[in-house]
């Protein structure tokens, strides 16, 4: 039994290394089909890549596709055929008529008779002109709505926009520092490892790097967030995944306040409800003059056994009962309401673009000290408590609240500079024109 045992497992020892070698041969080509698999699967990313789109391309495929740009002009289209309804003349009306009949000279012989009639109605002049003043003033009314849908979509696509790029600009920025975070931690460690470092400034560091992970993914998800609100924009025409190519206009500036005012006149808003109260007075000069609207001319010829009898006449209504005196007094509350909305539009117009113009001098107010003095001292400062920490006269806490303190004025600093330029497509907005170029 000793014999046979040790026979077989010589036998087995004998086949093992035949085995492991033909285990690691296996294993080295799943390796190698592994490494061409991901390099196949990168090469594609790369040969694919995002498309890139500019300001202007982005505007103009959203003009073309947005649906509320065709709700727009579908609505006036449907003003421009009210203007042919206001046009068209009432149809004429015939009647005909026949029934049994006797002879007037006593004979009890019965035969039919009939008679047929034409009716056209009239309206006065007046209130076809009224009718159609009505229908001119909604066409114009649809007109700057379409226009106000346009410069709302630009502002909007604008806006967002420069969000993407603003974003991508702070996830840029979060990057650099997870990178340079996750070098100090690693420093770090290496000095704690070898007792030149106590191990709580370790702790610190895995802190700020986990710290600066966690801000890197947020940065990302803001990324994406704003290039979905950008692609609903525009529609299932721009591809989900893209990138944009441009920059932050901080090169452009608004007029001065008293030229901005000047222009509030000219503002698609206050060019609507102007419209809008056109409609509103030709509606009111139309329910005053439906009163006596027109008349009915008639003719018409009866043939009875003994005669034949033809017939003209004039249909003219009497406002006896009705005077539309409801209908009147309603459309004169329009009137007022509508001049009401004019002021009120009015005074919100100077409201807001002076409030918008105030944070656009705030925002170029912070954007002109970052450039100018604070960008440069919280720099200086990280290089002092850098060198000094390379030098051992600081610790690693000092030179994380100096890497703290830059990054945070670094993201000051581009929330002052989208700011800056959201002010100004605010004040772009508001006076419905297009203050400073999109290219």
């Amino acid at each position: 039994m000793n014999i046979e045992s040790h026979c077989s497992s010589a036998k087995n020892d004998a086949h093992r290394p035949v085995l492991m070698n033909v285990f690691s041969f296996s294993a080295f080509h799943h390796l190698v089909l592994i490494s061409v698999l991901v390099t196949l699967i990168v090469s594609s990313r790369s040969l694919q890549a995002a498309p890139a789109f500019t300001l202007q391309q982005v505007i103009d495929s959203a003009l073309q596709h947005n649906p509320s740009v065709n709700i727009a002009r579908a609505q006036e289209d449907a003003a421009l055929a009210a203007v042919t309804t206001s046009k068209a003349y009432m149809n004429p009306e015939v009647e005909f008529g026949i029934g049994p009949s006797r002879y007037r000279s006593g004979n009890n012989e019965v035969k039919s008779n009939w008679g047929v009639g034409l009716s056209q109605t009239l309206e006065y002049s007046d209130v076809r002109n009224a009718r159609q003043s009505i229908a001119e003033s909604n066409v114009k009314v649809a007109g700057v709505g379409r226009e106000i849908t346009r410069v709302e979509l630009r502002s909007r696509v604008k806006d967002a926009f420069y969000n993407v790029l603003q974003r991508q600009s702070v996830l840029k920025l979060v990057d650099e520092d997870r990178h340079l975070l996750q070098q100090i931690r690693e420093r770090v460690k290496l000095r704690a490892d070898v007792g030149e470092a106590p191990r709580y400034e370790l702790i610190k560091a895995e802190t700020e790097s986990l710290a600066a992970e966690r801000d890197y993914q947020a940065a990302l998800a803001r990324v994406l967030e704003a290039k979905a609100y950008l692609h609903g924009l525009i529609g299932s025409e721009m591809p989900s995944d893209y990138e944009l190519t441009g920059e932050l206009p901080l090169g452009d500036s608004l007029p001065s306040l008293v030229s901005l005012r000047e222009k509030i006149e000219q503002s698609p808003q206050l060019q609507q409800i102007r419209a809008a109260s056109e409609a509103a007075d030709a509606k009111l000069q139309l329910e005053e003059r439906l009163r006596n609207p027109g008349l009915t001319l008639k003719a018409g010829m009866d043939q009875d056994p003994d005669m034949t009898n033809m017939r003209f006449g004039i249909a003219i209504p009497l406002p006896l009962w009705s005077q539309r005196q409801g209908q009147i007094a309603e459309a004169a509350a329009g009137v007022r309401q509508v001049q009401a909305i004019l002021n009120d539009r009015t005074l919100a117009l100077h409201r807001d673009i002076e409030s918008a113009y105030q944070r656009y001098l705030i925002a170029q107010q912070q954007v002109a000290a970052f450039e100018h003095g604070l960008l440069s001292q919280s720099e200086s400062v990280l290089k002092t408590a850098e060198a000094a920490y390379r030098f051992g006269e600081r610790g690693i806490l000092d030179y994380l609240d100096a890497q703290r303190t830059f990054r945070s004025v670094r993201k000051d600093y581009l929330t002052a500079r989208y700011d800056y330029v959201s002010a100004m497509l605010e004040t772009e907005r508001l006076l419905g024109a297009e203050i400073f170029p999109t290219n």
